[in-house]
Protein backbone atom coordinates (compact mmCIF):
# COMPACT_ATOMS: atom_id res chain seq x y z
CA UNK A 1 0.00 0.00 0.00
CA UNK A 2 1.37 3.67 -0.69
CA UNK A 3 0.97 5.62 2.16
CA UNK A 4 1.63 9.49 1.23
CA UNK A 5 2.31 11.34 4.24
CA UNK A 6 0.92 14.78 2.69
CA UNK A 7 -1.85 18.08 3.74
CA UNK A 8 -4.90 19.40 2.23
CA UNK A 9 -4.99 20.85 3.33
CA UNK A 10 -5.07 20.18 2.00
CA UNK A 11 -7.39 22.48 4.79
CA UNK A 12 -9.73 23.44 2.94
CA UNK A 13 -13.17 24.33 3.62
CA UNK A 14 -15.30 26.64 1.96
CA UNK A 15 -14.93 30.00 3.72
CA UNK A 16 -17.69 30.91 6.47
CA UNK A 17 -21.18 31.84 5.64
CA UNK A 18 -21.15 34.97 7.38
CA UNK A 19 -18.38 37.57 6.43
CA UNK A 20 -17.25 41.20 7.57
CA UNK A 21 -16.75 43.51 4.86
CA UNK A 22 -14.73 46.33 5.63
CA UNK A 23 -13.74 48.88 2.85
CA UNK A 24 -9.84 50.31 3.11
CA UNK A 25 -10.27 54.65 1.18
CA UNK A 26 -6.39 53.36 0.45
CA UNK A 27 -6.25 52.55 -3.11
CA UNK A 28 -4.87 49.13 -3.83
CA UNK A 29 -4.22 46.94 -6.63
CA UNK A 30 -5.67 43.50 -5.22
CA UNK A 31 -7.80 42.48 -2.85
CA UNK A 32 -5.50 40.19 -0.78
CA UNK A 33 -8.14 38.19 0.77
CA UNK A 34 -10.00 37.51 -2.36
CA UNK A 35 -6.62 37.34 -5.30
CA UNK A 36 -9.33 39.67 -7.00
CA UNK A 37 -7.83 42.92 -8.64
CA UNK A 38 -10.53 45.55 -8.62
CA UNK A 39 -8.59 48.52 -9.70
CA UNK A 40 -9.54 51.62 -7.59
CA UNK A 41 -12.04 49.83 -5.84
CA UNK A 42 -10.50 47.54 -2.85
CA UNK A 43 -12.87 45.00 -0.86
CA UNK A 44 -10.95 43.41 2.52
CA UNK A 45 -13.20 40.26 3.20
CA UNK A 46 -11.98 38.95 6.82
CA UNK A 47 -13.56 35.66 8.37
CA UNK A 48 -14.75 36.21 11.80
CA UNK A 49 -12.37 35.44 14.19
CA UNK A 50 -9.69 34.95 12.31
CA UNK A 51 -6.25 34.70 13.39
CA UNK A 52 -2.91 35.59 12.42
CA UNK A 53 -1.68 33.55 9.43
CA UNK A 54 0.40 31.05 10.76
CA UNK A 55 1.08 27.64 8.82
CA UNK A 56 1.04 24.60 10.64
CA UNK A 57 2.73 20.65 9.32
CA UNK A 58 2.09 17.77 10.28
CA UNK A 59 5.82 16.21 10.61
CA UNK A 60 5.17 12.37 9.43
CA UNK A 61 8.74 11.36 10.33
CA UNK A 62 9.03 13.15 13.50
CA UNK A 63 5.13 12.83 14.65
CA UNK A 64 5.11 16.37 15.51
CA UNK A 65 2.86 19.10 14.23
CA UNK A 66 4.96 22.34 13.57
CA UNK A 67 3.93 25.79 13.81
CA UNK A 68 5.73 28.39 11.42
CA UNK A 69 4.95 32.04 11.72
CA UNK A 70 4.60 34.10 8.56
CA UNK A 71 8.34 34.67 8.22
CA UNK A 72 9.24 31.43 8.79
CA UNK A 73 10.18 31.05 12.40
CA UNK A 74 9.49 27.56 13.20
CA UNK A 75 7.45 26.35 16.50
CA UNK A 76 6.26 23.04 17.95
CA UNK A 77 2.48 22.84 18.31
CA UNK A 78 2.52 19.02 19.30
CA UNK A 79 4.56 15.89 19.53
CA UNK A 80 4.07 12.33 20.49
CA UNK A 81 1.73 11.28 17.42
CA UNK A 82 1.52 8.41 15.22
CA UNK A 83 2.55 9.91 11.33
CA UNK A 84 0.33 13.05 11.02
CA UNK A 85 -1.40 13.43 8.06
CA UNK A 86 -3.92 15.54 7.13
CA UNK A 87 -4.89 18.75 8.61
CA UNK A 88 -7.88 21.29 8.62
CA UNK A 89 -9.12 23.90 10.66
CA UNK A 90 -12.45 24.81 11.60
CA UNK A 91 -14.24 28.62 12.16
CA UNK A 92 -13.41 28.51 15.72
CA UNK A 93 -9.75 27.68 15.12
CA UNK A 94 -9.92 24.18 16.42
CA UNK A 95 -6.99 22.12 14.50
CA UNK A 96 -8.16 18.81 13.51
CA UNK A 97 -5.37 16.14 12.38
CA UNK A 98 -5.85 12.92 10.83
CA UNK A 99 -3.07 10.59 12.76
CA UNK A 100 -2.49 7.94 10.11
CA UNK A 101 -0.85 4.96 12.41
CA UNK A 102 -3.37 5.53 15.39
CA UNK A 103 -6.59 5.39 12.96
CA UNK A 104 -7.86 8.15 15.29
CA UNK A 105 -8.64 11.87 14.06
CA UNK A 106 -6.88 14.14 17.22
CA UNK A 107 -8.62 17.73 17.77
CA UNK A 108 -6.56 20.55 18.68
CA UNK A 109 -7.74 23.76 20.52
CA UNK A 110 -6.21 26.67 19.55
CA UNK A 111 -4.09 27.00 23.02
CA UNK A 112 -3.07 22.98 22.11
CA UNK A 113 -5.37 21.25 24.54
CA UNK A 114 -5.82 17.95 22.36
CA UNK A 115 -8.83 15.29 22.42
CA UNK A 116 -10.00 12.46 20.41
CA UNK A 117 -12.00 13.55 17.93
CA UNK A 118 -12.61 10.09 16.00
CA UNK A 119 -11.29 6.86 16.59
CA UNK A 120 -11.56 2.84 14.90
CA UNK A 121 -10.38 4.71 11.41
CA UNK A 122 -8.46 2.74 8.88
CA UNK A 123 -5.55 4.62 7.16
CA UNK A 124 -6.85 8.49 7.76
CA UNK A 125 -4.96 10.96 5.37
CA UNK A 126 -6.50 13.66 3.47
CA UNK A 127 -9.05 15.61 5.73
CA UNK A 128 -11.56 18.50 4.72
CA UNK A 129 -14.62 20.97 6.89
CA UNK A 130 -17.48 22.09 5.16
CA UNK A 131 -19.47 25.68 6.11
CA UNK A 132 -21.55 23.46 8.11
CA UNK A 133 -18.08 22.57 10.21
CA UNK A 134 -18.53 18.78 9.48
CA UNK A 135 -15.31 16.95 8.92
CA UNK A 136 -15.18 14.73 6.07
CA UNK A 137 -12.18 12.01 5.87
CA UNK A 138 -10.48 10.56 3.60
CA UNK A 139 -10.09 7.17 4.51
CA UNK A 140 -6.77 5.03 2.43
CA UNK A 141 -7.42 1.62 3.57
CA UNK A 142 -11.06 1.68 3.40
CA UNK A 143 -11.74 3.52 0.11
CA UNK A 144 -14.35 5.23 1.96
CA UNK A 145 -15.08 9.04 2.92
CA UNK A 146 -16.54 9.64 6.23
CA UNK A 147 -18.28 12.36 7.37
CA UNK A 148 -18.64 13.61 10.92
CA UNK A 149 -20.87 16.38 12.31
CA UNK A 150 -19.31 18.84 14.74
CA UNK A 151 -20.04 16.34 17.95
CA UNK A 152 -18.32 13.29 16.28
CA UNK A 153 -21.36 11.52 14.82
CA UNK A 154 -19.79 9.64 11.68
CA UNK A 155 -21.81 8.41 8.68
CA UNK A 156 -20.22 7.34 5.31
CA UNK A 157 -20.07 9.83 2.60
CA UNK A 158 -19.10 7.91 -0.53
CA UNK A 159 -17.45 4.31 -0.50
CA UNK A 160 -15.94 2.16 -3.89
CA UNK A 161 -12.95 4.50 -3.77
CA UNK A 162 -9.32 3.38 -4.71
CA UNK A 163 -7.08 4.90 -1.99
CA UNK A 164 -8.86 8.21 -1.33
CA UNK A 165 -6.35 10.55 0.01
CA UNK A 166 -6.46 14.49 -0.84
CA UNK A 167 -9.96 16.06 -0.18
CA UNK A 168 -11.01 19.89 -0.80
CA UNK A 169 -14.40 21.99 -1.09
CA UNK A 170 -14.85 24.53 -3.55
CA UNK A 171 -17.12 27.85 -2.91
CA UNK A 172 -19.96 25.91 -4.00
CA UNK A 173 -19.84 23.24 -1.42
CA UNK A 174 -18.99 20.64 -3.70
CA UNK A 175 -16.07 18.05 -2.34
CA UNK A 176 -13.26 17.22 -4.70
CA UNK A 177 -11.46 14.10 -3.82
CA UNK A 178 -8.29 12.26 -5.30
CA UNK A 179 -7.90 8.48 -5.70
CA UNK A 180 -4.10 8.22 -5.51
CA UNK A 181 -2.87 5.00 -7.65
CA UNK A 182 -5.99 5.23 -9.62
CA UNK A 183 -5.46 9.29 -11.13
CA UNK A 184 -8.97 10.14 -10.73
CA UNK A 185 -10.14 13.61 -8.86
CA UNK A 186 -14.15 13.06 -8.14
CA UNK A 187 -16.26 15.70 -7.42
CA UNK A 188 -19.40 15.38 -5.50
CA UNK A 189 -22.60 17.43 -4.62
CA UNK A 190 -23.23 18.42 -1.08
CA UNK A 191 -26.11 15.35 -1.66
CA UNK A 192 -23.01 12.90 -2.57
CA UNK A 193 -23.64 12.53 -6.10
CA UNK A 194 -20.32 11.99 -8.22
CA UNK A 195 -18.49 13.46 -11.23
CA UNK A 196 -15.37 12.47 -12.59
CA UNK A 197 -13.36 15.83 -12.62
CA UNK A 198 -10.08 14.56 -14.02
CA UNK A 199 -8.76 11.31 -14.78
CA UNK A 200 -5.18 9.65 -16.48
CA UNK A 201 -3.09 11.87 -13.63
CA UNK A 202 -0.17 9.82 -12.19
CA UNK A 203 -0.48 10.69 -8.55
CA UNK A 204 -2.79 12.78 -7.00
CA UNK A 205 -2.70 13.51 -3.46
CA UNK A 206 -3.27 17.04 -2.45
CA UNK A 207 -6.19 19.16 -3.87
CA UNK A 208 -6.22 23.17 -2.92
CA UNK A 209 -8.57 25.54 -4.45
CA UNK A 210 -7.03 29.30 -4.92
CA UNK A 211 -9.52 32.29 -4.70
CA UNK A 212 -10.49 32.00 -8.61
CA UNK A 213 -11.63 28.52 -8.01
CA UNK A 214 -8.78 26.99 -10.21
CA UNK A 215 -8.32 23.28 -8.09
CA UNK A 216 -4.18 22.88 -7.61
CA UNK A 217 -3.48 18.97 -7.46
CA UNK A 218 0.24 17.96 -6.01
CA UNK A 219 1.54 14.90 -7.61
CA UNK A 220 3.58 12.82 -5.78
CA UNK A 221 5.49 10.52 -8.37
CA UNK A 222 5.64 13.22 -11.38
CA UNK A 223 6.76 16.15 -9.17
CA UNK A 224 4.17 18.38 -11.11
CA UNK A 225 1.48 20.65 -9.23
CA UNK A 226 -1.24 20.71 -11.79
CA UNK A 227 -3.61 23.76 -12.05
CA UNK A 228 -7.60 23.01 -13.50
CA UNK A 229 -10.24 25.82 -14.21
CA UNK A 230 -13.37 25.26 -12.79
CA UNK A 231 -14.36 23.35 -15.92
CA UNK A 232 -11.39 20.87 -15.94
CA UNK A 233 -8.87 22.38 -18.47
CA UNK A 234 -5.43 21.16 -17.01
CA UNK A 235 -2.35 23.18 -16.82
CA UNK A 236 1.01 22.89 -15.11
CA UNK A 237 1.70 25.15 -12.95
CA UNK A 238 4.93 23.98 -11.35
CA UNK A 239 7.41 20.95 -12.27
CA UNK A 240 10.57 19.39 -10.85
CA UNK A 241 9.25 18.72 -7.34
CA UNK A 242 10.31 16.17 -4.81
CA UNK A 243 7.44 14.01 -4.14
CA UNK A 244 4.99 17.18 -3.30
CA UNK A 245 2.74 16.73 -1.27
CA UNK A 246 0.54 19.41 0.89
CA UNK A 247 -1.01 22.24 -0.49
CA UNK A 248 -2.16 25.42 1.14
CA UNK A 249 -2.73 28.92 0.36
CA UNK A 250 -2.33 32.51 2.02
CA UNK A 251 -4.78 35.19 2.03
CA UNK A 252 -2.59 37.06 -0.44
CA UNK A 253 -2.90 34.02 -2.72
CA UNK A 254 0.88 32.55 -2.34
CA UNK A 255 0.23 28.42 -2.51
CA UNK A 256 2.91 26.76 -0.20
CA UNK A 257 3.87 22.94 -1.33
CA UNK A 258 5.36 20.11 1.31
CA UNK A 259 7.92 18.56 -0.76
CA UNK A 260 8.41 15.30 0.89
CA UNK A 261 11.94 14.08 0.42
CA UNK A 262 13.68 17.49 0.00
CA UNK A 263 12.33 18.37 3.29
CA UNK A 264 10.97 21.59 2.47
CA UNK A 265 8.39 23.73 2.56
CA UNK A 266 8.51 25.98 -0.96
CA UNK A 267 6.12 28.82 -1.73
CA UNK A 268 4.89 30.43 -4.81
CA UNK A 269 4.05 33.63 -5.51
CA UNK A 270 0.93 34.57 -6.81
CA UNK A 271 2.84 35.38 -10.22
CA UNK A 272 4.10 31.65 -9.93
CA UNK A 273 7.93 32.60 -8.73
CA UNK A 274 9.81 29.82 -6.27
CA UNK A 275 11.47 29.92 -2.89
CA UNK A 276 12.04 27.96 -0.24
CA UNK A 277 9.66 28.73 3.25
CA UNK A 278 11.40 26.38 5.63
CA UNK A 279 13.49 23.57 5.59
CA UNK A 280 15.37 20.92 7.53
CA UNK A 281 11.56 18.71 8.32
CA UNK A 282 11.55 15.23 8.64
CA UNK A 283 9.32 13.59 6.25
CA UNK A 284 6.72 17.06 6.50
CA UNK A 285 3.13 16.10 4.96
CA UNK A 286 0.24 18.10 5.13
CA UNK A 287 -0.16 21.79 5.84
CA UNK A 288 -3.17 23.82 6.73
CA UNK A 289 -3.10 28.04 7.20
CA UNK A 290 -4.48 28.90 10.88
CA UNK A 291 -7.04 32.16 10.27
CA UNK A 292 -7.91 31.32 6.78
CA UNK A 293 -10.49 29.79 5.03
CA UNK A 294 -10.40 27.87 1.51
CA UNK A 295 -11.82 28.69 -1.03
CA UNK A 296 -12.83 32.12 -0.69
CA UNK A 297 -16.29 33.45 -2.74
CA UNK A 298 -16.10 33.27 -6.64
CA UNK A 299 -14.44 36.33 -8.06
CA UNK A 300 -18.14 37.11 -9.85
CA UNK A 301 -19.64 37.36 -6.79
CA UNK A 302 -16.94 39.97 -5.24
CA UNK A 303 -16.73 41.94 -8.34
CA UNK A 304 -20.48 42.59 -7.59
CA UNK A 305 -19.52 43.47 -3.99
CA UNK A 306 -16.46 45.81 -5.44
CA UNK A 307 -18.45 47.77 -7.80
CA UNK A 308 -21.06 48.77 -5.45
CA UNK A 309 -18.40 50.10 -2.93
CA UNK A 310 -17.01 52.15 -5.44
CA UNK A 311 -19.99 54.47 -5.75
CA UNK A 312 -18.98 55.25 -2.35
CA UNK A 313 -15.33 54.67 -1.70
CA UNK A 314 -12.18 55.65 -3.51
CA UNK A 315 -10.25 52.76 -3.56
CA UNK A 316 -2.54 29.93 -1.89
CA UNK A 317 7.39 9.02 5.31
CA UNK A 318 7.86 10.27 1.83
CA UNK A 319 5.47 9.20 -0.21
CA UNK A 320 6.33 5.52 -1.20
CA UNK A 321 5.13 2.70 -3.47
Amino acid sequence: MKKCVSISTETTRAIGATLKTTFKSSVRATCHSSGLAVGAAAVLLIAPGAQAQNLFEGDWGSGHIYEFTPGGVQSTFASGLYNPTGLAFDSAGNLFEADESSGNIYEFTPGGVRSTFASGLNTPYGLAINSAGDVFEADYGSGHIYEFTPGGVRSTFASGLSDPIGLAFNSAGNLFASEDYAGNIYEYTPGGVRTTFASGLPNPVALAFNSAGNLFEADDNSGHIYEFTPGGVQSTFASGLNNPCGLAFDSAGNLFVVSITSGTIVEFSAKGVESTFVSGLDLPNYIAFQGVSLPVPEPSALGLLAVGAAAFLVRRYRCHA
